[in-house]
């Protein structure tokens, strides 16, 4: 049997007691009548190049990371011996140059990679966390991979737990890294900011912007800039470990990253905690709904669409999508599926369900894209009214199906693809790596035998 996974992909579907995926903000005002075109006829792309990087760790699925800013190109990647590594090359050259750094995974598939390039040129890369002290490597050479560098931290304060590394650009093009200072069910949320000037990360904020107050923490998507020039923040609250008490999503948006505000621009102060936060829907513990699984799309008025899934008045699953209007905040019901996806419990977990965010084409037709393993995959066109699909087309292709295919011959075997973190894209083209792995296990030490280590390759597609 065939069996793949979309790893830090366009579907935030692989890890779902995690964040899942990285967060970098950009615009996402739409897809163009042309890449609509090309959903609904099925088109897939082409490869036009293909490299081997290296042999890399089999035994479970864990997020890499892929940057690509012309004329150079960098992966960071766990190799076959669990060994963090960072590979570079000049794109258009066949030779890779490697920088083995000192700290291995284990068995826990939260511990994604996370790169980034400040405007010197110079690598910032995290990674291999888990409620566990930060790691931070730095490069101390423009473009050098062999100058990097673990740093003893970054501001010194609240970095002995911490969990989901994100680097993003600011509104006026700074560096700021995000992560969970706590652990699932107590955490808070730090953003720090980078001075190139003087090589030094300050706190961007004096006080964390979501705070659980050591009953809950909260699972973010986000900061993501929006066509209407405000970054849009969504999340769920999770009072424990346990996947199923995630509950209430929530929202706030902001135009600096400092000042915070609800959707009708009543300011917040910080921290945002449960009681003062805005709700979208207060979805209740054990309701359906799962961090990762929560989106932020904008339909052609500019107006944020947050698409999650939760459990019906029947108890069946279903996705819905939550607009701001005039109003406030209206909720559509967007599937009418006879069955549930019944989670729960720690570590990370295998998806039924995946959701991507509603676009929009230059037309004004709402697309939402979604996957399910028992109503099968598809693409919703919505009415740009109502938000009720009047059709139903082909799951958009964005990788060739012969890639999806498995080379390796061992039960539970799957194959994991990450998308470009490119900073300045080709025109025309793309980049993804693929790399083949056991699927998840709770972030437990298998006991069975584990595969010999593939290869991961590099894919440039057309």
């Amino acid at each position: 049997m065939k069996r793949y996974l979309l790893l830090f992909g366009l579907l935030p579907a692989l890890l779902l007691n995690c964040t899942g995926s990285r967060t970098t903000p950009r615009t996402d005002a739409g897809t163009g009548d042309k890449q609509l075109a090309d959903r609904q006829s099925g088109k897939a792309p082409q490869v036009v190049e293909q490299l081997d990087i290296a042999k890399v760790w089999p035994g479970h699925p864990v997020g890499f990371s892929l940057l690509t800013h012309p004329p150079h190109q960098y992966v960071a990647y766990y190799d076959q011996d669990r060994h963090l590594t960072v590979a570079y090359r000049r794109l258009g050259q066949n030779r890779w140059t490697y920088q083995v750094l000192p700290t291995r995974v284990g068995w826990d598939s939260h511990n994604y990679i996370a790169m980034a390039l400040d405007r010197n040129g110079h690598l910032h890369l995290s990674g291999n966390m888990h409620s566990d002290t930060l790691k931070y490597f730095y490069a101390t050479r423009p473009h050098d991979i062999t100058s990097i560098r673990r740093m003893p931290g970054m501001t010194g304060r609240e970095e002995l737990r911490t969990t989901y590394p994100e680097f993003f650009n600011g509104p006026a093009g700074e560096m700021i890294f995000a992560y969970r200072d706590g652990s699932s069910g107590s955490g808070n949320q730090i953003y720090n900011r980078y001075d190139p000037a003087q090589n030094v990360w300050k706190r961007l904020l004096d006080t964390p912007l979501v705070d659980g107050e050591g009953l809950m923490n909260a699972y973010l998507k986000g900061p993501l800039v929006g066509p209407d020039g405000y970054y849009h923040l969504v999340w769920v609250w999770r009072d424990t470990p346990d996947a199923a008490t995630n509950h209430d999503l929530s929202y706030a948006r902001s135009k600096d990253l400092i000042h915070w505000e609800k959707s009708n621009g009543t300011p917040l102060r910080l921290p945002i905690t449960l009681a003062t936060a805005e709700i979208i829907d207060p979805v209740p513990a054990k309701g359906g709904m799962i961090n990762g699984n929560t989106v932020i799309g904008f339909d052609a008025q500019q107006r944020p669409v947050i698409t999650y899934h939760k459990y019906d008045g029947q108890g069946n699953t279903q996705i819905y999508n939550a607009r701001r209007e005039a109003t406030g905040w209206k909720l559509y019901q967007a599937t009418d599926w006879q069955h549930r996806w019944e989670f729960g419990g720690g570590g990370s977990i295998e998806a039924e369900v995946g959701v991507q965010p509603v676009q929009v084409s230059r037309s004004g037709q709402l697309t939402m894209a979604y996957k399910s393993k028992r109503a099968g995959d598809g693409l919703l066109v919505l009415d740009p009214t109502t938000l009720k699909p009047v059709q139903t087309l082909p799951f958009p292709v964005k990788t060739p199906p012969a890639l999806l295919n498995a080379e390796t011959l061992f039960p539970g075997i799957q194959v994991n693809i990450r998308e470009d973190d490119n900073t300045v894209p080709e025109p025309d083209s793309r980049y993804i790596l693929r790399w083949e792995t056991l699927g998840r296990n709770r972030d437990r030490p298998r006991q069975g035998p584990i595969p010999e280590p593939g290869m991961l390759r590099l894919y440039r597609l057309r």
